[in-house]
């Protein structure tokens, strides 16, 4: 309350503090010197924004099993509920989870794997980032319950009676329980430095991913202004964070938090299983990972694209609209119009899909069958930016690097793609 100094409600949503509009300027600074040059500044800062915030978390971990009650906060965590198991709720939370934290269906992934070369290995990548992110989870879920049970300890309650989630746990609890250690200050200097440059890995994904999809739909327009293009987002994005603080900003918060994760991404991930799996085709991107790695992938790749993949996410979508409860602030309710405003930012994101789906048909020519067998076809110019790519790195292999460069005389190096040059 001190902070933020709260309304009583949406309804009213105050003044702006000023103190948070400066730190809001300075996030929206850095990110923009971060990304001011591309993936090649950005490359570099995370070096330091990635490894950070692990150290902290290891520090951390030492601490929070060394406090008194952190063995009831493990045991709530690790001792399992069976029952909970046939609860489709558990399982849409766990959807939801997996969804936020490994940012599947937000496009970060495929952004980044744009810059990568040609021929990098992606299957390592396919494996290690949703272990690592696993591996990540468990651990800063088992510092975050040593301390929930250190708090229950401090205030004679139970474990379950202190849980919080969102942005109570990590700006209310965590603040809380470090207001009590030893040197608390030192604490909360690394909590929130940890909190910054996890919150700076985000603002990253978020805004390459869309400078780089407007960059190549409108090349001409924008490739050669990267850096202004930049600067207006980043002042775009300062602008529309004024609201969050503003004296009801949390309550706008806690109303894009409730709604945008909870089917948008699902939306894009079925899409996305459907267009690879059954329209382009398993067959036709298998061809495509072999042309790239050497390597042909699995039928079992093809199962878990075409139909468990797919199904599972549909049964998650019924799961957590089924079960889904309107948006509230600890005992306050949100009024019925937030509610309405909440769902169409939950769907603005997904609604441009089908508009761009009808200007596309609307531009192709013949009739409407025609238009759709057209416009789902790969043309005759679809493959690799380059034509030494095109050959199987097996086949590659046999040949030499005069023999390639001779006999491939399409192959230009002043013209070689933009973002393979990058890494």
């Amino acid at each position: 309350h001190k902070v933020l100094k709260i309304t009583d409600g949406i309804e009213n949503i105050g003044g702006i503090r000023l103190e948070l509009l400066i730190c809001l300027f300075i996030a929206w600074l850095i990110v923009f010197l971060c990304l001011c040059k591309g993936i090649k500044s950005s490359g570099k800062v995370v070096y330091v924004t990635v490894t950070f915030p692990y150290i902290v978390l290891l520090i951390f971990l030492v601490r929070a099993v060394t406090l008194p009650g952190a063995i009831d906060g493990i045991k709530f965590m690790f001792i399992p509920k069976w029952n909970k198991l046939l609860s489709s709720q558990v399982w849409g939370e766990a959807a939801l989870q997996i969804f936020f934290s490994t940012a599947v269906g937000w496009g970060g992934y495929i952004t980044f794997a744009s810059f990568n070369r040609f021929n990098h290995n992606l299957y390592r990548e396919a494996i290690l980032v949703p272990f690592i992110n696993g591996g990540t989870s468990v651990l800063a879920g088992f510092i975050a319950f040593c301390i929930l049970g250190y708090m229950a300890n401090v205030k004679g309650m139970q474990v379950a009676e202190v849980v919080d989630q969102g942005p109570g746990l990590a700006f209310v609890a965590y603040p809380e329980a470090i207001s009590t250690f030893p040197v608390s200050p030192l604490w909360a200097v690394l909590f929130f430095l940890m909190m910054l440059t996890l919150g700076i890995d985000t603002q990253f994904g978020t805004i390459e991913t869309m400078h780089s999809a407007l960059v190549d739909e409108y090349p001409k327009l924008l490739r050669n202004r990267k850096t202004l293009f930049m600067t207006a987002i980043c002042c775009v994005g300062f602008l529309s964070g004024i609201p969050y603080v503003m004296n009801g900003g949390i309550y706008i918060l806690q109303t894009v938090d409730w709604y945008v994760g909870l089917i948008t991404p699902m939306i894009a991930a079925i899409m996305e299983c459907i267009l690879i799996g059954w329209i382009y085709g398993t067959d036709q991107f298998y061809d495509d990972l072999e042309m790239m790695t050497g390597r042909r992938p699995s039928c079992l790749w093809g199962i878990f694209w075409k139909f468990i993949t797919p199904t599972s996410v549909v049964l998650m979508v019924v799961f957590n609209l089924i079960q889904f409860t309107p948006v509230s602030y600890g005992t306050y309710k949100y009024p019925s119009w937030a509610v309405v405003v909440g769902w169409m930012i939950g769907f603005a994101s997904v609604i441009p899909i089908p508009l761009y789906i009808i200007k596309d048909l609307w531009a192709a020519e013949g009739t409407l069958l025609q238009r759709i067998k057209t416009r789902l076809t790969a043309g005759s110019d679809y493959g690799p930016a380059l034509a030494v790519n095109c050959i199987k790195p097996a086949e590659l292999l046999q040949l030499t690097t005069t023999d390639r460069l001779d006999n491939d005389t399409s192959y230009q190096p002043d013209v070689f793609n933009e973002k393979q040059n990058m890494i």
